[in-house]
């Protein structure tokens, strides 16, 4: 018999318990800020492409680091714990910046933002999972990227309004938005510390090398290689619109940032839609049509010459990317539930191409002197998912 045949429980849910869980995926959403915070740091610095993409690189790198170590922590003292110490390393690193801008201080915040979110976001999915029966895990977690998103879409516009309304924030400008979120990620503390939550104890504690053996598993492999196109075309895209809006319109950052903000609007609708369209629709179906919007997008992109054609094709990547994370986080837990504290930290893992992508884009930007070089490279990432498509399983 499969592991996925294995029985699972049935889960009941209260709204108290998952309010303060996606209220944490709306904390969550803050490690998206750094797209939008390193083209406002290279404009005050006056670095390059490729100096300023190190900021998001450098974010997603810790993924690398800490996601399969803070899946074997989750076995020792539990999913809602390591939640709490995640929110926690997030609020730190979100006061940071209030102090002052440079390029260290900058590095050493987002370090510690992708520290935090790395912990988050292998913990919080499976936590969900305390909540959910599995048949309803990929549109309950696609109903948390929608919240997560919501954080994501926010940021762009609460740095242009922090960058034009001096008087207002404090002194603090486009960093207005560091304390604004530092809020909310204390509520989330102080709400799920109040939340009990019923965790499954595992069968055993995994070491190191039994998580990475994992990825001996051909399904598990495919899914982590989409993780990491997913989340490269994604911080991609968060970082590289608002520079074609500039490179092609020569708008001003405030006005070409709204770019980025359209991506999560979008991004945020296909969240919220595909809650529910896959409850209804099989995941492989809409897997496919998302990531065809996805490639039509990166067209579009490679071929604009006009504001409204580049907002078209940054809404068609948002709308294509917003439920690829859930759909392949989502079979990739059900394909082996008896081990799904180490799938996560493998799958979070793999949010390492949020680091691999921005460099690549930025030196190809650089190389061929325009972001039509950085689309190329994202677009490498779209034709995978195409084929990943062919690979997922359908709902029995």
């Amino acid at each position: 018999m499969s592991d996925t045949a294995t029985a699972m429980p049935v889960r009941r849910t209260t709204l108290l318990q998952i309010i303060p869980v996606m209220l944490c995926f709306f904390a969550m959403g803050f490690v998206d800020l750094v797209g939008t915070a390193s083209n406002y740091v290279q404009k005050d610095l006056q670095l390059s492409d490729a100096e300023a993409n190190l900021f998001p690189s450098l974010v997603f790198f810790w993924f690398l680091i800490f996601s399969v170590p803070t899946g074997m922590l989750m076995n020792r003292i539990g999913r809602k714990n390591t939640v709490l110490i995640s929110l926690i390393v997030t609020a730190f690193s979100l006061f940071i910046p209030i102090f002052g801008s440079g390029y260290t201080t900058m590095l050493v915040a987002f370090s510690l933002l992708g520290i935090g979110n790395a912990l988050m976001q292998t913990s919080l999915n499976p936590l969900v999972s305390n909540l959910i029966s599995p048949d309803k895990l990929a549109s309950t977690l696609t109903f948390g990227q929608f919240v997560k998103a919501i954080a994501s879409f926010l940021a762009p516009i609460l740095a242009a309004w922090g960058a034009t309304s001096v008087m207002m924030t404090f002194g603090l400008g486009w960093k207005v938005l560091f304390p604004i979120y530092a809020v909310f990620c204390i509520l989330s503390i102080l709400l799920l510390s109040a939340t009990p939550i019923q965790e499954e104890q595992p069968d055993k504690a995994s070491g190191f090398m039994e998580c990475v053996k994992l990825l001996g598993k051909p399904f598990i492999l495919l899914c982590f290689l989409g993780i990491m196109c997913h989340v490269g075309i994604d911080v991609g895209t968060n970082t590289t619109a608002p520079k074609i809006v500039i490179e092609r319109m020569n708008l001003p950052l405030e006005d070409a940032g709204f770019a980025t903000g359209l991506y999560f609007i979008f991004r945020t609708i296909g969240c919220l839609l595909g809650a529910f369209i896959l409850r209804v629709m099989q995941p492989k179906i809409f897997f496919a049509v998302s990531v065809i919007l996805m490639l039509a997008g990166m067209v579009v992109l490679f071929c604009s010459n006009s504001l409204a054609a580049i907002y078209v094709g940054v809404s068609l990547i948002g709308f294509g990317n917003s439920n690829v994370f859930s759909i392949i986080f989502a079979q990739a837990l059900n394909h082996t539930p008896k081990e799904q504290n180490e799938v996560s930290g493998l799958m979070i893992m793999g949010l390492f191409g949020g680091t691999i992508f921005p460099l690549a884009m930025g030196y190809a930007s650089d190389m061929t002197g325009g972001q039509s070089g950085a689309i190329a490279v994202m677009t490498v990432g779209v034709l995978y998912l195409i084929l990943l498509t062919l690979k997922l399983k359908t709902n029995k």
